[in-house]
């Protein structure tokens, strides 16, 4: 007798999970503008590389004599595939069963895709709609009792921030639990207009306000985005998918190895001439840094993470012919390059990756120190630069530091790891000091302005002198900048280092795991 009629079977509830939560559902699905799990993980991953695993585990319903009679699968679809031919673990929420609560879900099926990709070391995306923590209200009737909080299975969460990418797509609402999931990862995305993210939706807060919100005012992409919680926010699922490969691109599978050198497309000695005179002379006046940034990495190859979030500093990976590397800027445009609290944080995190996954950092330093003020000191600014310096400080990754503007006060002086051997170097425009001149003169020199028969011109007198005494080149004479370099020379400069950072970036654990 053959085992034709278990095979049969098996078919069969298959062909019942694949329903998911039925036409009415997908159907709603697809009227609300959003892909279900299944569409989308075909369009995440490598053509035909999806391997589901738990393809029949959900709810069942037998009759008397035990013989099925329905199906209804387990909110989560999950299993492993390739993203450019690349193994990874990939994980969704099902949307159209129970609105992906709880309620519906199958907790072992979550536990299982992290344990495979931290035991495994491939990389993990997780697409997340709904909520995802203990269900909804009605799990207390459904239960007949209320659950005691928990997170079952968060430490393997943790454990995969400090060993594999960690990918999370925010493709509708997502809220509570499922919101957790989406901010701890690396690297995080929603779809404008489409997604929300929020501890709490709209139902539970606006019972609780005198103001009422709809999803977007709540929790939409632009809060979401500036408020530092989601890296990006994209148009459309499949650009969120192509976000999500792009950015796995640049990270090695997993701790356990280096990122693999990309395709050398560009020539490592090009010479941009528009970099001479890219900083102006007139040091009231601001400049584009990434227009700067595009013009040294490979052509085409930046990818900026956070671009609404820390503004006063740009952060995002890049290639350098063809080597990955974590780049790292200073923007005047907001703050004249000054060290926000939330720039600080924004640098604590990128460095924590770059050190996590082994990728050398470059820093284009145009910082005039710590933004300065009441409201400055009300967002704790000192406490997070001492944060964000810090992890420079415990970083092991080769580091190279491009200083083209400003480098002043503590602030300024955290443009590398101080204690270990970087390479630094200096455009002729670079200006460095505890303080700036510019109002630092009239503190350091009250008594002698003020007793001066003309004090406008005894503080013009005084500053022709301090400028000349702070030439970049009286620091390069006692070594105290190492080089000053023609800002053309910058790529191929940094087309070496990246060459020579190559065999010494490491593999493994850092002393410190990575947090969200």
């Amino acid at each position: 007798m053959s085992w034709q009629p278990e095979m049969d079977e098996l078919r069969r509830r298959q062909e019942l999970t694949r329903r998911m939560g039925g036409a009415d559902k997908v159907k709603r699905q697809h009227d609300g503008g959003r892909l279900t799990v299944r569409e989308r993980i075909d369009r995440l991953v490598d053509p035909g590389s999806f391997r589901e695993i738990g393809s029949i585990a959900g709810k069942a319903e037998y009759d008397g004599r035990n013989d099925l009679v329905d199906l209804t699968p387990a909110n989560a679809v999950m299993g492993r595939a390739r993203i450019d031919s690349r193994p990874v673990a990939v994980t969704g929420d099902d949307f159209t069963v129970r609105g992906g609560s709880a309620d519906a879900t199958i907790k072992e099926k979550d536990l299982f895709i992290e344990r495979f990709a931290n035991q495994y070391r491939v990389p993990l995306i997780r697409m997340i709609e709904g909520s995802g923590g203990g269900g909804s209200v009605k799990t207390i009737e459904t239960t007949g009792r209320a659950n005691v909080p928990g997170v079952r299975g968060w430490e393997w969460v943790v454990q995969n921030m400090a060993a594999v990418p960690t990918v999370g797509l925010g493709l509708g609402s997502v809220a509570g639990l499922g919101a957790a999931r989406l901010a701890a990862t690396h690297y995080s995305v929603m779809v404008k207009e489409i997604s929300a993210m929020f501890v709490a939706g709209p139902p539970v807060v606006n019972r609780l306000s005198p103001k009422q919100f709809d999803k977007q005012e709540l929790g939409g992409w632009e809060i979401q985005l500036r408020a530092g919680a989601i890296d990006e926010a994209v148009d459309s699922e499949d650009e969120a998918f192509a976000h999500a490969r792009r950015f796995l691109s640049y990270l090695p599978s997993s701790i356990d190895s280096a990122a693999e050198r990309g395709p050398q497309t560009d020539d490592p000695s090009r010479r941009e001439e528009t970099l001479f005179d890219a900083i102006p002379r007139d040091i009231r006046k601001v400049y584009r840094i990434r227009p700067i940034i595009e013009k040294i990495v490979d052509q085409g190859s930046f990818f900026e993470m956070g671009k609404l979030y820390g503004r006063s500093v740009v952060t995002g990976f890049a290639r350098v012919d063809g080597w990955p590397m974590a780049v790292m800027a200073s923007d005047p445009m907001f703050y004249g390059g000054g060290w926000t609290s939330d720039a600080c944080q924004k640098v604590a995190r990128f460095v924590d990756l770059a050190e996590t996954f082994h990728l050398p950092v470059v820093y284009f330093c145009d910082c005039p120190g710590f933004l300065i003020g009441l409201e400055a000191e009300k967002s704790g600014v000192i406490r997070q630069g001492v944060r964000a310096m810090s992890a420079m400080f415990q970083t092991t990754v080769p580091w190279c530091s491009f200083i083209i503007r400003n480098a002043f006060g503590v602030a300024g002086a955290a443009h590398q790891n101080g204690g270990r051997l970087n390479w630094r170097y200096a455009w002729p425009s670079g200006r460095w000091g505890s303080l700036p001149l510019e109002g630092g003169i009239e503190a350091a020199y009250r008594a002698d302005i003020a007793s001066a028969p003309d004090p406008k011109a005894k503080m013009a007198e005084i500053e022709e002198r301090l400028n000349k005494l702070r030439s970049p080149f009286r620091s390069a004479e006692t070594f105290w900048i190492e080089e000053i370099i023609d800002p053309r020379d910058t790529r191929r400069i940094l087309c070496e280092f990246a060459e020579m950072a190559a065999p010494v970036r490491g593999s493994g654990p850092r002393l410190h795991g990575m947090r969200p």
